[in-house]
C-alpha cells in the first residue's frame, strides 16, 4: 500500500468513528433507547442522524467526509 493512500485510509477510518462517538453522544441525550441503538447496532446510528439532522448534521456530514477519503485510498 503506497504512503498516500495508507495516510487517507487512516484518516477515513478515525473520522468514521469520531462520528459515531459524536452520533452517540448526540443520541444518548435525545432518548435513552436511541443511545442504546446506536452503541449496540452502529449503522443504525446514521438512520437517527437523517431523522434528527439538526442535532446530529456535524456527524453525518464527518462520516461522509470519511467515507470519500477512504473511497480515495
Amino acid at each position: 500500500m503506497e504512503p498516500a493512500s495508507a495516510t487517507l485510509l487512516t484518516f477515513g477510518v478515525i473520522l468514521l468513528f469520531g462520528s459515531w462517538l459524536l452520533m452517540l453522544k448526540e443520541s444518548f441525550e435525545e432518548d435513552f433507547t436511541w443511545g442504546l441503538t446506536t452503541l449496540f447496532v452502529p449503522p443504525l446510528a446514521y438512520f437517527y442522524g437523517f431523522f434528527a439532522w439538526e442535532r446530529a448534521k456535524e456527524a453525518i456530514v464527518m462520516s461522509l467526509f470519511g467515507w470519500v477519503l477512504i473511497f480515495l485510498a
